[in-house]
């Protein structure tokens, strides 16, 4: 008789408090608990590998980092697979049920909103359309050797306690759930996962959509201002599409050395729609802009090495494990028939390496931000039609039915446009498309609303796999270009440094052309002047830069080209405040013919410098403040360097001040359903999906949650934008914005009543959350950073949240940094304090000497919990310290801790 789920709640509280109690008592130690234990990998000795042509050594160092060496790239990959099984096969299980849309198969029936959204995009689809179609036949056969590797190791360990602590802890509550067998689309599909997060603008389109039915286009412009080219400048010198679609640079590269319908008419369903987003599990961090990233790279003659250095550290959401798990993949004897010789970060289910150097060549990635997703409302004229240039059309339809752990299955229809599905056929609040959309301009005969469909580049077959495993073997620039033209999503800055000195850059990506429109707004479905056209923008017309003049190349998602450049790569760039941080570091150590050392470029990725406060401070000062309460924490400010340390008090008070402007200035006047309300963000009315003939139903609920979920990004989060913003309207003291309620509920004007405001809130803000006496504020009580194992140590998990919360999550850290700061700890102004995302590794590579280079993981190499390498590199990144990192034989050998043979068998 199978056990009810009373009394498997009961046995895991059970277990959890069991592992606690072990591991807490002295001389006991963790390590008897069985369930931790036997999950640990094998490190030392052998392992039979079926279909092992040779045996694959596997050597790791104190920090638990691979480093495999094998004769043929099929048992390179096989191995490989094998041994991130070993490490992260519950952070693969859960990844892969992300993409396909069956996370309820494992925790129930709390994700059939988040499955019913995610199969409506259809990722799985996708990646199998991938696999089948677009990838070469050597790609394809190291997947399958990749898949095979991850199922000799599944053989060995088919789930429980055995797998990892997690399978043991979601047995006590679902324990009819066993892991499948590994498939080469599994690693495709990853691939739509981190595109969705990188995806551009398709939550600035929702935002300003939801703000344009409150404020005019004029108020709505002064939130999203222009990118100031003059002043933080572009990636590359923006150059010129020739006649025959080439690119030409026109910053002195050289050659190699020789050696707007978005109105009232959606509100109700945008709304939702960003609830849906918000819902995705956030694997890499808050989805669209927002996602930052910083690389650089410097050549030889302005080094002290003699040599190119590059430094790269992308800015992604935090969690356990950590979202990169760095390895080494090594050919024995490097030749045409095995070409690997490669080191650095790759994804846990994913073969190759993704950011890192070879032999010959290192690179790294920031987010492009290109736009490549575009919300179009459509009208809808029946369950199976919507109408396209005055005619009816029919919907391409598929049903996919939901498997729920310890409930019914359920069924859902999914309609698709000819620019995309229906997205919003999952929304909470449109059970019947457009049902709670009154009449808009754009199309009167609406009285029903519109559906919304998602035309997104990801959802077209690609070639980025084949781009992994080109980049990894890549002799040179040209390889590194050729690597580059199949890179299709998500669109990425690549920067470039070789052996023989060269540096480069390179735009990559599948961008859309369109006929009408520029993708700020949802566009009109049913007019064919809004479609893409049919080609994507040419690649060979995308920018790059091959060793400029000025010998240096900074990307940290600035604006690539100016609006000179042929083509529209899209309208919401990040605003260039860390690029042009970094571009005056670099050039200020280059005055009077200086060098950059490793050094260096590791000291610039910590400037924790708030350029903002630079702007605001002196206006701070000059507020007359009678409270002698509030005086003296004005004063701290006088002598503040704008560095936000962890032990600063007046970067505690200073982004706290910042903070309360934002929220006097900005955040009274939004949309309730996008405004915050103290540290918690207020959440419209949920309700489960419902379509025609599906079996979704539900009953609405109220909720309030804390953080950001489900509140878009329209409000006031104190990013990049909104210090543009704020920088913007400084200059206009009397501008309406500044009009604020005071504490008193009063009405006030004016900016310097407005900062004063908040001078005073921030204190009062301050003194709740540390204390009265301002000597023992630091910044890093308040900027903390807790990593969360990403699904039973989430918030949203409900399975004995709390017991299971001290299992796998860890911290909290007090950090330095902060949100448009180099070293970027970003936290969101509208939800609190606490630290959002961050520099999820760092790396600087030594080109002269790859075994000088350095690295860094925020967590480890580990995805068990109580293994000493779950996250014994957090307190050194934290620290920003980095970790040698080994790359010849002779140096891999010497730092070996444990060596495994994976033998054949």
């Amino acid at each position: 008789m199978p056990r009810s789920k009373k009394f498997r709640r009961a046995r895991l509280i059970v277990l959890v408090l069991t592992v606690l109690l072990v591991a807490g008592t002295a001389g006991a130690g963790y390590w008897a608990v069985s369930a931790v234990r036997a999950s640990f990998p094998d490190v030392t000795g052998s392992i039979t590998v079926a279909g092992m042509s040779a045996p694959v050594d596997v050597k790791r160092d104190a920090n638990g980092i691979p480093q495999l060496y094998a004769d043929t790239p099929e048992d390179l990959f096989r191995a490989q697979g094998y041994v991130q099984a070993q490490d992260r096969f519950w952070e693969m299980d859960v990844r892969r049920h992300i993409t396909s849309g069956r996370l309820s198969e494992m925790f129930g029936s709390g994700q059939v909103e988040t499955d019913s959204f995610l199969r409506t995009m259809g990722w799985r689809q996708v990646a199998q359309q991938e696999f089948d179609t677009q990838l070469s036949a050597d790609a394809k056969k190291y997947l399958q050797a990749y898949a095979d590797g991850v199922n000799v190791w599944l053989g060995q360990h088919p789930g429980g306690q055995s797998a990892s602590l997690e399978y043991a802890l979601l047995g006590a509550v679902n324990g009819d759930y066993k892991p499948e067998r590994w498939s080469p689309v599994d690693s495709v599909a990853w691939l739509k996962a981190m595109a969705w997060n990188l995806s551009g603008n398709m939550q600035e389109e929702i935002d300003r959509s939801l703000l344009a039915q409150d404020f005019s286009q004029d108020k709505i412009a002064q939130l999203y201002p222009d990118y100031p080219y003059a002043r933080n400048g572009t990636i590359v010198k923006t150059g010129s599409v020739a006649p025959d679609g080439g690119y030409k640079p026109a910053d002195g590269s050289a050659t190699q050395v020789p050696l707007a319908q978005g109105r009232a008419a959606t509100k109700a369903l945008l709304q939702d729609l960003s609830g849906k987003m918000a819902a995705v599990p956030q694997l890499l961090g808050p989805q669209g802009q927002g996602i930052g990233s910083n690389s650089w790279v410097v050549s030889g003659d302005h080094t002290t090495t003699g040599k190119p250095l590059l430094a790269n550290d992308p800015h992604l959401g935090p969690g356990l494990p950590s979202v990169w798990y760095q390895m080494g993949l090594h050919c024995r004897t490097v030749s045409n028939t095995c070409a690997y010789d490669t080191a650095g970060f790759t994804f846990a289910g994913m073969p190759g390496v993704v950011i890192g150097h070879n032999q010959n060549i290192s690179w790294g990635f920031t987010n492009l931000g290109a736009d490549v997703t575009d919300l179009y409302l459509e009208k809808v004229t029946g369950p199976d039609t919507y109408q396209v240039d005055g005619k009816d059309v029919k919907f391409e339809t598929r049903r996919e039915t939901i498997k729920v752990a310890g409930g019914t299955d359920r069924t859902i229809t999914v309609r698709t446009t000819n620019h995309g599905p229906l997205i919003s056929d999952q929304s909470s609040e449109q059970q019947n498309v457009g049902k709670y959309a009154p009449a808009g301009n754009a199309a009167p005969d609406r009285a029903a609303g519109y559906g919304v469909a998602l035309q997104w580049t990801a959802l077209t077959p690609g070639r980025t796999m084949d781009a992994v495993f080109k980049l990894d073997r890549a002799a040179g620039w040209d390889d590194f270009r050729s690597a580059a033209a199949d890179f299709a999503v998500p669109a990425q800055n690549l920067i470039y440094a070789d052996t023989k000195g060269n540096i480069g850059y390179q735009a990559p990506g599948m961008i859309p052309q369109r006929a009408k429109g520029d993708g700020r707004y949802p566009a009109p479905g049913w007019d064919p002047a809004y479609d893409w056209k049919k080609d994507y923008v040419p690649f060979k017309s995308l920018p790059y830069s091959f060793n400029p003049a000025t010998g240096y190349i900074v990307t940290a998602n600035q604006a690539v080209v100016d609006p000179t450049y042929r083509y529209l790569l899209t309208t919401d760039w990040e605003y260039g405040t860390r690029a042009k941080e970094i571009t005056d570091q670099i050039e200020s150590r280059l005055k009077n013919g200086g060098k950059i050392s490793p050094d260096d470029m590791q000291s610039m990725q910590l400037d924790n410098t708030s350029v903002m406060a630079k702007t605001l401070v002196p206006l701070l000062l000059k507020v007359n403040v009678s409270d002698p309460y509030v005086r003296e924490a004005q004063d701290l400010l006088k002598d503040w360097n704008y560095h936000q340390d962890a032990d600063s008090a007046a970067a505690a008070y200073y982004n706290a001040v910042w903070r309360q402007l934002l929220t006097l200035a900005f955040g009274q006047k939004f949309p309730a359903d996008i405004r915050a309300k103290g540290d918690c963000l207020l959440v419209r009315q949920k309700t489960n999906s419902t379509l025609p003939d599906d079996a979704l139903n539900g009953t609405p609920t109220a909720v309030t949650e804390c953080g950001t979920r489900n509140a878009g990004q329209a409000q006031p989060d104190g990013g990049d934008r909104w210090t543009e913003v704020v920088r913007n309207l400084l200059t206009q003291p009397g501008d309406g914005w500044w009009d604020y309620i005071d504490s008193d509920h009063l009405q006030q004007h004016g900016l310097n009543n407005l900062l004063g405001e908040a001078l005073k809130n921030a204190r009062r803000d301050l003194t709740s959350k540390l204390s009265k006496d301002i000597s023992t504020w630091s910044w890093g009580r308040l900027h903390t950073l807790t990593l969360k194992e990403q699904t039973l140590g989430s918030d949203d998990s409900s399975i004995a949240s709390g017991l299971v919360h001290r299992l796998l999550n860890r911290g909290p850290y007090q950090l330095s940094g902060g949100t448009a700061a180099v070293d970027a700890a970003g936290w969101n102004a509208a939800a609190g304090y606490q630290v959002d995302w961050i520099p999820s590794m760092r790396m600087v590579v030594d080109l002269s000497d790859f075994n000088a280079s350095r690295w860094i993981n925020v967590g480890g190499a580990s995805g068990h919990a109580f293994h000493p390498n779950y996250n014994d590199q957090t307190e050194l990144w934290a620290a920003g310290k980095l970790l040698p990192w080994a790359w010849s034989a002779d140096a891999v050998e010497q730092a070996t801790k444990h060596k495994l043979v994976l033998s054949a068998g």
